[in-house]
């Protein structure tokens, strides 16, 4: 048996993190763009030279919102950006671009009667019609859809997400595997003490996976690889 499927046979739970192994949530509306929309609103009521250069130049959404309750925690703004994100996410989501793998997996996955959710640093209010428009979303519950609060310390890689989503499933951490494509997913798992297999869509991913202490082994460059583990432990 592969490490994978090892850690496959023991999971009566899958996690999965969304942007990246579900779907590209940004491919047809780049983040940057996004990270740009939200700090002409800071601006709106914050002089430029008031602001962090961080936060000026940053071409990441999260990384505004993270400098921002960094520079000025409790600011009202805050709920303002959390909102616009959302807002943003959700129109995201209808161009996203699926994960090659990710729908028949799965559907393998709950088909076999293994229990679902998503822990996402992103908006909940972004995946939920996202995977109700791919005919997934059956396969977790919406109830089983966790993502992103307000409070940005609770965001992976701290373990909040997957605590939250074992919590709903009833199900302790050694029966859950997660799926993620990053660093952060990767920190949350082990903090969660959850098992974990990374997906890396490019170099750059398998690299951040790597370095993140993650073994070859357990990382993937297709998800067919994972279904197909998943169905020689049924077939056994």
């Amino acid at each position: 048996m592969t490490d994978i499927g090892d850690r496959l046979s023991g999971a009566r739970c899958v996690l999965f993190d969304f942007d990246g192994p579900v779907c590209r949530l940004f491919a047809g509306r780049p983040a940057g763009g996004i990270a740009e929309r939200l700090v002409k609103r800071i601006l709106r009521d914050i002089p430029a030279e008031e602001v962090g250069d961080d936060l000026l130049s940053t071409r990441d959404p999260f990384r505004v919102l993270r400098l921002f309750a960094n520079e000025r925690p409790g600011h009202p703004l805050l709920g303002v950006l959390h909102t616009l994100f959302t807002e943003e996410e959700v129109r995201a989501a209808q161009s996203a671009k699926p994960t090659l793998g990710a729908g028949p997996l799965i559907r393998t996955l709950a088909g076999l009667g293994r229990r679902l959710a998503v822990t996402t640093n992103n908006s909940a209010d972004a995946a939920r019609p996202y995977l109700a428009r791919r005919n997934l979303l059956p396969c977790f519950g919406a109830a089983h859809v966790h993502g992103r609060v307000e409070d940005m310390d609770l965001l992976k890689p701290h373990p909040d997400l997957l605590l939250r989503a074992l919590d709903g499933l009833g199900l302790p951490a050694w029966e859950a595997l997660m799926i993620g494509d990053g660093a952060s997913d990767a920190a949350a798992a082990d903090a969660a003490g959850v098992s974990f297999v990374g997906y890396a869509r490019n170099d750059r991913k398998y690299r951040e996976l790597r370095g993140a202490g993650v073994s070859e082994p357990l990382i993937v460059r297709s998800l067919d690889v994972v279904r197909r583990e998943v169905a020689e432990l049924a077939e056994r």
